[in-house]
C-alpha cells in the first residue's frame, strides 16, 4: 500500500508541475487559454496573477516531492494543502477544480493514512 500511496503522491505532484507550466508559461498561449477558457484579452490582463498562482502550485509540487523523502507527516501536510486549495478553487472559480485537484489529493491522502 505504501508504494501505491507514494506513486499517487508523485502523480499529484506532477499534476501541480503541469499547473505551474500552464499558469506561468502557457497562460496567454492557445493551450493555456483553451484549458482555462480565457480570451486573449483576459489572459493578457491576468498574466501576472496567473504566474503567481503557478508559483504556488510549484511550491505544492515541491512539498509533495519532498514528502516522498521526508515521510508521511510532510506528505499529509502538503496533500491537505492541495485539498484545501482545490475545495476553495471549486467554490470560488470552477467546480471542475474539485475533481482535477482535490479528488486526486484526497485519494492520495487516504492511501498515505492507510499505509
Amino acid at each position: 500500500m505504501s508504494i501505491a500511496a507514494n506513486v499517487l503522491v508523485a502523480l499529484v505532484a506532477l499534476l501541480h508541475v503541469y499547473f505551474l507550466v500552464l499558469e506561468m508559461f502557457l497562460w496567454d498561449r492557445p493551450r493555456g487559454m483553451r484549458v482555462f477558457g480565457t480570451t486573449p484579452e483576459y489572459a493578457a490582463a491576468s498574466k501576472t496573477l496567473a504566474a503567481n498562482q503557478g508559483l504556488y502550485n510549484g511550491f505544492l509540487a515541491a512539498g509533495l516531492f519532498w514528502g516522498l523523502f521526508a515521510g508521511d507527516p510532510v506528505k499529509i501536510f502538503f496533500l491537505a494543502c492541495v485539498i484545501v486549495a482545490g475545495v476553495f478553487g471549486a467554490a470560488t472559480v470552477n467546480l471542475k477544480i474539485l475533481w482535477v485537484q482535490a479528488l486526486p489529493a484526497a485519494i492520495a491522502l487516504a492511501l498515505v493514512l492507510i499505509s
